[in-house]
């Protein structure tokens, strides 16, 4: 008897989930990509797109927990089921508007100078 443990091939693991048309994961030359500012500057979060960008961000514990905190507020308050990447990106989202909008008077310039 075979002590070898048959495990599923990459075409197994990697098929379509849905029926005939599209598959589950998007052809990367198809992803939508939202522009990153509109036609009147005002900046947007990317949302729900590919994301064919990555960064690695370290923070500290507590504000890992802070993060943590207001995902799960968000969704028992407020019906929005998000994860983190999401959250973070609408933040960053709103720093950098506030900042274009108000330059040296943004709460980004006005928190980085205080620290």
């Amino acid at each position: 008897m075979s002590r070898r443990v048959s495990l599923p091939t990459a075409d197994h693991l990697f098929r379509p989930t849905s029926g005939p048309g599209p598959t589950a994961v998007p052809d990367p030359e198809e992803a939508e990509q939202a522009p990153a500012a509109e036609a009147n500057g005002t900046r947007r979060p990317s949302g729900r797109v590919r994301h064919d960008e990555k960064m690695t961000v370290y923070v500290t514990s507590d504000e890992l927990l802070d993060l943590e905190h207001a995902r799960l507020v968000l969704r028992r308050s407020h019906g929005l089921a998000v994860d983190r990447g999401r959250l973070v990106r609408e933040a960053v989202a709103i720093a950098l508007a506030d900042y274009e909008e108000r330059g040296e008077e943004s709460v980004l310039v006005q928190r980085l100078r205080n620290t």
